[in-house]
């Protein structure tokens, strides 16, 4: 469908898929386009938290007591004990934080970027770096809680008598709530606004700049091929950039009451107990996730943001 805007006097034709989405679209696109990545993904990250607080599971109950072994043998384990509904613990939650997560951190980042460059079209690395970095910690500040309860489900194993830490998601919110207060809902909440500043920044940044020179340089129209290039290429430096930052987050967040005092208690006492290395524990799943998730993501959120768009110009 072609549609007519008066620019500069003159009558300047566009093709519906020209049309830019306006701030509404992109923010409800975002938060689905994250429930459908979740959804896809999900197997993936219960491996990396599982293997990301294995360390802590260890000193508790012994040198003998690993029993995760990279990504795949991860899963295996935790479907061969567990059942294959536990790499979907903490899903609910997890659908929760995206609608309120990625709806906030990926929906608002072209507006804020117009906002710090007052409407200009142009913007450099620094507004996109203060863009990246405002939404994603406005992210956090509204999905905190779903995201701590997502983490302690996927932690949890069942016990020997089949019993859980938690009995459901809103349990879950009740009990944290009761014996740790409400802070305990925004556990960990400045190392998560930290690791998310970065990762937005990384994840964001990095997608808008390969998909701005794959254009640029005509490889590639604005096409499937091309969302899915600068997704997995913003995937892998997202993961090499935020893994140790993630490791502290999730360790910090599973953890009881007063067994950390700090995010950063909980980074010198990782380094002291594991060496450097346990800040890339889970690399592997975090980045077959965080790439997997991406693509997905990207890929349905510029088809939404695409297809809402035209049926917005064109419903009939």
């Amino acid at each position: 469908m072609l549609q007519e805007h008066n620019k500069g006097g003159k009558m300047v034709v566009m093709k519906a898929s020209e049309v830019a989405p306006t701030a509404t679209v992109k923010f409800f696109g975002a938060g689905t386009a994250g429930c459908v990545a979740d959804l896809v993904t999900f197997p993936l990250d219960t491996a990396k938290v599982r293997l990301q607080v294995q360390g802590e599971v260890q000193k508790a109950e012994g040198a003998n007591a690993r029993k995760y072994r990279g990504v795949f043998g991860t899963i295996c384990t935790i479907v061969r004990t567990e059942g294959p509904r536990s790499l979907y613990n903490g899903l609910a939650a997890g659908l929760q934080r995206q609608m309120s997560f990625a709806s906030v951190r990926i929906g608002l980042y072209d507006s804020m970027k117009q906002f710090y460059t007052r409407g200009n079209e142009s913007s450099g690395i620094v507004t996109r770096l203060m863009a990246g970095c405002t939404t994603g910690a406005m992210a956090v500040a509204f999905a905190q809680p779903t995201d701590v309860v997502k983490v302690r489900f996927q932690a949890q194993t069942r016990l020997s008598d089949g019993e859980r830490r938690y009995n459901g998601t809103l349990d879950a919110y009740k009990t944290i709530a009761r014996d740790e207060g409400v802070r305990g809902l925004w556990k960990g909440c400045m190392p998560n606004i930290t690791r998310n500043a970065i990762v937005n920044c990384a994840e964001l940044v990095t997608y808008d700049i390969i998909k701005e020179v794959i254009l640029k340089y005509n490889i590639m129209t604005d096409n499937l091929p091309c969302h899915f290039t600068a997704a997995f290429g913003a995937g892998f430096c997202t993961t090499v950039v935020a893994s140790p930052v993630d490791v502290v987050k999730t360790r910090f967040m599973n953890s009881g009451a007063n067994q950390y005092s700090s995010a950063i208690n909980c980074a010198l006492t990782m380094m002291k107990n594991e060496g450097a290395a346990a800040f890339y524990k889970g690399f592997m799943p975090s980045f077959l996730r965080l790439g997997s998730w991406n693509i997905v993501m990207f890929v349905t959120y510029e088809q939404i943001k695409r297809g809402v768009t035209q049926y917005w110009e064109s419903p009939f």
